[in-house]
């Protein structure tokens, strides 16, 4: 499907026009014909319920185990083209935003489809830096959790917690309503995500600081121990700004399609919330820089690097953070972070696995191996060295992910709710199972 290239036919030629866009579908089970409408280069699934041997049939359905080719939605957020590299929301590269822009600027763009005015901008920025505040029962609530407690368990139900604080949030179709938990899950979410990396070092929490930029009060709750006025080094701020812009929305992966699934049965935003940054905390998700680094450590040397490509290549091992289920080029996230790696280093001392993943790529890149199958670097195999350079702990790496995807997540879930066609989320099945039969008592059963 793609959107920016709709189907026009030619003025020639309209007569035929409807024909071309339709597909002639013949059943070899019953010979019958049936014409089905071509839209975007989709099909609508419930057009093929019409196919059916008798009347009594439910009709024909798809089968797509992990939804790897149906489209669930019309969007309008963000585009990818996996083949080109290609990476937009609303329309402006992701190279443009990231070089130019900042999170809430982005954020703002991704909410509303334009980028704001100054006016726009301030306020905006004024409503969600005065909403970075949590209720202190909240505070009681962590500090309920074990030392050890991941921060994603503990910052999944936190953010569910606060479904309590907001009863108005349930007000789902009131656009002021809505407005107001937009506010509060931006400004929050840095405070959640801080609050529980403050508690797993037993450290007393840092309020937030609303003079500083979003990444900049940010990195004060996480950092600022006796320092009256926490000033964070710009760099660093920086870093951290684009980083969340580059994971600010990815269009329809596993944890925004749970957002828009648990969002469908009209749930109030923060339980929905909840569910996407639990989809998010998998290794196959969220917690793949991660599994990077693990990798990284678990080679431990540039001249062990060969040695693991031939088990990679064996089957043996994976070469985390190499391929995508979409990009089959060079992820352009991954060209960003790369150079906003080496920033980062200038600052906080060079990351001795950087020379291990350089070498991991470079012997990747040239291996027909993996050109063959399309596995390039994505945005995870950078970003864990970053993190782990910035003095961040592993556990901390998906949250990290979770900030700045709420303003994604908080888009999306507003798009569907909106759109007329959306109804609450019911896939079918293919039911395999044993048929009806009668129930045995226990001194019958073999």
């Amino acid at each position: 499907m793609n959107p920016t290239k709709p189907i026009v036919a030619p003025a020639s030629d309209k007569t035929n026009a409807a024909r071309r866009e339709s597909l002639t579908i013949t059943d070899n089970r019953t010979g019958r014909q049936y014409e089905v409408p071509v839209q975007h280069d989709t099909i609508r699934a419930i057009d093929l319920r019409q196919i059916k041997v008798n009347e009594d049939d439910f009709g024909m359905m798809t089968y797509d185990p992990a939804y790897t080719n149906t489209a669930s939605c019309i969007s309008r957020i963000t585009f990818i083209d996996g083949d080109k590299g290609i990476l937009r929301y609303r329309g402006y590269p992701i190279e443009e935003l990231a070089e130019k822009s900042t999170y809430l600027e982005t954020a703002y763009l991704i909410l509303h489809g334009e980028l704001p005015t100054n006016a726009q901008l301030e306020d905006w920025t004024y409503h969600v830096t005065h909403h970075t505040f949590i209720h202190e029962s909240i505070k009681k609530f962590l500090d309920g959790f074990h030392y050890d407690a991941h921060p994603m368990g503990m910052i999944i139900s936190a953010v569910a917690a606060l479904s309590t604080f907001y009863p108005d949030a349930k007000n789902i179709f009131d656009e002021d309503s809505r407005r107001k938990q937009t506010w509060r899950l931006i400004g929050k979410m840095p405070t959640l995500a801080a609050f529980t990396y403050r508690h797993s070092l037993g450290m007393p929490y840092a309020y937030p600081d609303n003079e500083l930029s979003y990444p900049g009060n940010f990195l004060n709750m996480l950092f600022r121990t006796t320092e009256l006025k926490y000033r964070p080094n710009p760099t660093l701020e920086r870093a951290l700004d684009v980083l969340f812009i580059l994971h600010a929305d990815h269009e329809q992966n596993c944890s925004t399609s749970a957002m828009r699934g648990v969002g469908s049965s009209h749930v109030d935003p923060y339980s929905a919330i909840a569910a996407a940054t639990a989809a998010l905390y998998g290794p196959l998700h969220g917690g793949a820089n991660e599994a990077v680094l693990r990798m990284l450590l678990e080679i431990g040397s540039v001249n062990r690097v060969p040695d693991y490509i031939k088990q990679v290549k064996s089957g043996e091992q994976k070469l985390m953070g190499f391929g995508h289920c979409v990009y089959k080029n060079y992820d352009p996230r991954a060209k960003i972070v790369k150079h906003i790696a080496y920033e980062v280093f200038d600052v906080m001392g060079r990351n001795p696995l950087i020379d291990i993943a350089l070498e991991c790529e470079r012997i990747a890149l040239e291996d027909d191996y993996f050109v063959k199958r399309k596995l390039y670097p994505n945005v995870d195999f950078y970003t864990g060295l970053i993190y782990q350079s910035m003095g961040f702990p592993m556990t901390m790496f998906p949250v990290l992910f979770a900030i700045p995807r709420t303003s994604g997540w908080i888009a999306q879930w507003q798009e569907m709710l909106l759109d007329p066609e959306q109804k609450i989320a019911r896939p079918r099945q293919i039911y395999l199972g044993s048929d009806e039969r009668s129930y045995i008592p226990m001194d019958h059963r073999g």
